[in-house]
């Protein structure tokens, strides 16, 4: 077995996961448990925010004023989503502490617009010296690894929550320390949730990282990571089969990086090395069921040599080798 791919997997966490897509109880109950362990953490069940005189939902509004000159109420309201009643109670408090000035928009009297006293913004100034403290304190006491688990994991809750668009960029680079044994578990992971591939289809791929590892000629073999704002999103490995011809393998593409073209990429550096290493030929080794893997393939000049049906990692699979000159 020469070669393992996936690309563009669309791999959902199916914990507490219903087979009609709904979140099951399990699900929801772990996001509860996180909201209160979050919310106690940041202390905002104590009343007001950060020991000022404002709740949190007063000093959000402060902190959008003070993002820009001025606000109409209607964008204002827009931005913060709250009630326009409420918001109109927090307005006149604001007003009332010197905080805001407000006046008719010179374009349309209907409108509202809002502006900081030198007044509200020391107090905004205040709130956001105050709450960069307390989160810089508490990163203080995280370790220097979990404190990017903890970042990678929030920008992953932001993405997938507000739907945003994927990252546009990403960077190729040799693999690190760390980066081997992220391989293997991704792959297994990815496999497993995709394919319903059992465990020995992780071992496979370790025992082929061990060996590269092992056995590396650094002169004919080498292996790309993708990563995409400092977290690893895909990579490639470029093998010796014998002394013509490389091999392809472990191709992998984590499903939030869909998108932008690192399959491409992967494959690209892959064929770019193999030529400068002196080989004629190259080969890769994957089975029918990882489609986007193999119109990658197609689209980088490989055709298909021969497949056949087999049973590995506890399914029924047709394996395929595609092969290509360089």
């Amino acid at each position: 077995m020469s070669e393992l791919a996936a690309d563009d997997l669309a791999v959902m966490n199916n914990v507490g996961t219903p087979s009609d897509g709904t979140a099951g109880d399990a699900a929801v109950a772990t996001v509860r448990a996180f909201n209160r362990f979050y919310t106690n953490l940041i202390g905002l069940l104590r009343g007001k925010y950060l020991d000022t005189p404002y709740s949190l939902t007063e000093a959000r509004v402060l902190f959008e004023l003070g993002q820009r000159d001025a606000s109409e109420v209607t964008d204002l309201r827009r931005t913060v989503d709250i009630d326009a009643g409420y918001l109109s109670r927090i307005l006149a408090r604001f007003s009332s502490d010197g905080l805001i000035t407000r006046q008719r928009s010179a374009a349309d009297g209907r409108r509202q617009v809002i502006t900081l006293t030198g007044d509200g913004r020391s107090v905004v100034a205040g709130l956001d010296a105050r709450s960069a403290a307390q989160t810089r304190d508490m990163l203080a006491t995280v370790h220097d690894d979990d404190r990017h688990r903890l970042l990678n994991a929030m920008h992953v809750i932001t993405d997938v929550l507000a739907e945003a668009p994927p990252p546009r960029g990403y960077v190729m680079r040799a693999p690190q320390a760390g980066d081997m044994g992220w391989v293997v578990q991704r792959h297994g992971a990815m496999y497993a949730e995709e394919f319903g591939w059992d465990e020995t289809f992780e071992a496979l791929v370790a025992r082929l990282v061990a060996d590269y590892v092992d056995h590396r000629d650094p002169d004919r073999e080498a292996a790309w990571i993708a990563e995409v704002d400092g977290t690893p999103a895909g990579c490639v490995f470029c093998m010796r089969k014998d002394d013509r011809t490389a091999q392809l393998r472990m191709l992998l593409v984590e499903p939030w990086a869909r998108g932008l073209g690192i399959g491409s990429r992967l494959v690209e550096e892959v064929l770019r090395f193999a030529r400068r290493a002196g080989y004629s030929d190259i080969t890769l080794w994957t089975n029918d069921v990882l489609g986007s893997a193999r119109r990658i393939y197609q689209r980088a000049g490989f055709t298909l040599d021969d497949e056949a049906r087999h049973h590995s990692f506890g399914k029924d699979l047709v394996e395929q080798n595609w092969s290509r000159r360089l």
